[in-house]
Parts: C-alpha cells; sequence; structure tokens
C-alpha cells in the first residue's frame, strides 16, 4: 500500500555527524569521522546464556556485550570534498549484534548502505572483514556476515515485542561516539510509534525509549530485564542533535521477519494492498482514499469511501495498525477485509500484491 499516508510527527530522517547544525527534528544515530559520512549500526539477537528471568542491568550487560559489535564502514568518495580534489574515502560507525552462529549480524541499512569495505570489531577487541548478505531500506534493517571463529560468536536471543508493555526496563548497549560497548538503560516510554526509514517508507510498531542512544548506537540491541533484545535501536528525536529522551528502535518481531528473509535469499518481499487509507474520524476503522488500478485491493473489490473495520478478524482502528498488520503478511497471502459500505456490512478477500 502506499508509503507516505497518515505519518505521526515523531519521525526520523538519516542525519550527518559533521555537517551543518541539526534543528529540531529526528535522527539517525551514526558517528563518523573527519571526512564522514552518517552511518548508523545496528545490534543483536539472540544469546541462549541468558537466563529467561529478571536481570540487573550489570547481569545483561556481562552476558549480552560479548554479542554486540562495532561496525566500521568505508565508501569511496570524489569531488571538492577531499584536499587537493581527486578521490577520497567516507567513513562512519555504528553497532551491530550477533544474530546466530553461523557468522550473521544485523544491524541497520543506512549503516552499511553505500559501503565499498565493512568491518566488525567484537568486544574482545578482534576485528574482522565483513560481507553484505542482505539490505531493506523499507525497514532500515541489513544482514551482513563475518567469517570469525565459533568463539567469537555470541548470538543474542530475541524476544516476542508484541508482548513489551509500556513502562517495561530496558538496557541499550552500543559504540556511542566510537566508545565501545557503552551500556545505558531506561524504560519503554511508548509503543507502536510509526517512524520513517532513509527511503521514506513508514516503519510500523516502532517501540519509544528513553534510555540514553546517541550517534554510534544505532543498529545495538534494546534489551528486556532478561536480556533479550525487543528492538534495534534506530533513531532519536532531537531539537539538538544529542540525545533528548526520547529514542526509537525497530520491534524485534519486525527484525525475525526481515533477516529471516534476507539470510535466506538476500532480499525482502513486503506485501502490498494497494490503498490510500485514513484513520476514520469516528475512531471505528480506517477510511479508504484512493484505490491503485490492477492493485490487490482493486481485484478485492474495495471502493474510495469504504470504512475498513477488521482484517483477517483483527479489529483496525487505525491506519499504522492496518499497515502494520499487512506488513505481517507476505506478498500472495489472503487478507479477509471486513468493510463498511453504505451503512451495509461487506467481507471482501485480497490476495495481497508486492510493493516494488
Amino acid at each position: 500500500m502506499p508509503r507516505y499516508t497518515n505519518r505521526i510527527a515523531a519521525v526520523v530522517a538519516v542525519a550527518a555527524v559533521g555537517g551543518a547544525g541539526v534543528g529540531a527534528g529526528a535522527l539517525a544515530l551514526s558517528r563518523g569521522s573527519t571526512h564522514t559520512t552518517t552511518t548508523v549500526v545496528a545490534a543483536a539477537v539472540g544469546n541462549s546464556n541468558i537466563a529467561d528471568s529478571a536481570l540487573s542491568v550489570g547481569q545483561i550487560a556481562k552476558a549480552a556485550t560479548p554479542g554486540v559489535v562495532e561496525i566500521a564502514s568505508t565508501s569511496s568518495a570524489g569531488g571538492s570534498t577531499y584536499p587537493f580534489g581527486g578521490q577520497g574515502s567516507q567513513s562512519a560507525e555504528g553497532s551491530g549484534f550477533v544474530y546466530d552462529t553461523k557468522g550473521d549480524i544485523v544491524t541497520n541499512d543506512h549503516v552499511v548502505s553505500g559501503a565499498s569495505s565493512l568491518s566488525v570489531k567484537f568486544s574482545d577487541g578482534s576485528t574482522y572483514k565483513a560481507t553484505v548478505i542482505g539490505e531493506d531500506p523499507d525497514t532500515d534493517l541489513a544482514v551482513i556476515h563475518v567469517d570469525a571463529p565459533a568463539s567469537k560468536l555470541v548470538p543474542l536471543s530475541l524476544a516476542d515485542s508484541s508482548k513489551v508493555a509500556v513502562g517495561d526496563g530496558v538496557v541499550a548497549i552500543g559504540n556511542p561516539f566510537g566508545l565501545d560497548g557503552t551500556v545505558t538503560s531506561g524504560i519503554v516510554s511508548a509503543l507502536n510509534r510509526e517512524i520513517t526509514s532513509p527511503d521514506n517508507a513508514p516503519i510500523e510498531g516502532a517501540i519509544q525509549t528513553d534510555a540514553a542512544i546517541n550517534h554510534g548506537n544505532s543498529g545495538g540491541p534494546l534489551l528486556n530485564l532478561n536480556g533479550q533484545v525487543i528492538g534495534v535501536t534506530s533513531q532519536i528525536q532531537s531539537d539538538s542533535g544529542g540525545n533528548d529522551g526520547v529514542g526509537f528502535a525497530v520491534p524485534s518481531n519486525t527484525v525475525r521477519t526481515i533477516a529471516t528473509q534476507l539470510i535466506s535469499s538476500g532480499k525482502v518481499q513486503h506485501a502490498l494492498l494497494g490503498v490510500e487509507v485514513k484513520t476514520a474520524s469516528s475512531g471505528n476503522g480506517v477510511t479508504v482514499g484512493t484505490v491503485q488500478t490492477g492493485s490487490a485491493a482493486a481485484d478485492a473489490g474495495l471502493k474510495a469511501g469504504d470504512v475498513i473495520t477488521s482484517a483477517n478478524g483483527t479489529k483496525v482502528t487505525t491506519a499504522e495498525q492496518l499497515r502494520a498488520i499487512i506488513d505481517s503478511h507476505q506478498p500472495g497471502d489472503k487478507l479477509s477485509l471486513t468493510v463498511l459500505r453504505s451503512g451495509s456490512t461487506k467481507t471482501l478477500s485480497a490476495t495481497l500484491g508486492t510493493r516494488s
């Protein structure tokens, strides 16, 4: 479905670290060096060494830090940005986490996008070259791979982000400003935020936290008090360009879905219904604006003015909720829609298409 409908104000855009001053707004969390473009790196999924019970921040840090990595990316650049002209390079730093024992690492897409070389540094200081397995700009997630000994690979486990509640304690681990293994803590401040990926696609269900995250943190893990990853820290909302206590993480359920596809095929297919929608003024469903010709919505018989009140039996109250439901499906899946039209209720079946 269209990407630009009904987006909330708390949107985060990618911002360079070394450029002009940043005004009020949201920023991605990367740290660049001299002649650097901003890049944000991710954090990991799954450490089986962490018990499924509440732990102290210190216990979580001790168990999870070996699974968190620093990612350094370098990309070629030319033009007049370099003294004396000619070709130069741009570098940036971010965070990531070990996803499995094969050497797959999850990070943010904008950390690795366009990189000509990548390296990963583990908590013990050992460094390995990395290659990109796959990228998904729509969710700002990517998977990279390192050929490292098994002793270096400490996967972090993913929690079910649908069970996260406002007020839950959280711990963030990453490399703000290049300071390896920095640990901060806080709470889940809000749920189901809609943030914006670097390619302007909405990312649904983002977790908001007050845990301190800064440039270089992005892509690191946001963990619950069981030491499990509930999200990948990706952006902050800031007037100053620094941490103002409003950060966002891509939820772990999205991370799991995207990482699985990237590792399997190197690419991601997103489901498409093919409508523009907005939350109904009555608060009961979402109102259909335009219907794309030839789309799943058109084939199902949806019309402008219809109000969608449920999808596959789940009550729909906001446009963001409907987009999240669609995002949880694959192209080719069937979606049963309950629709109000001219005072009567209809049930329509749509076979979801693929979003380009």
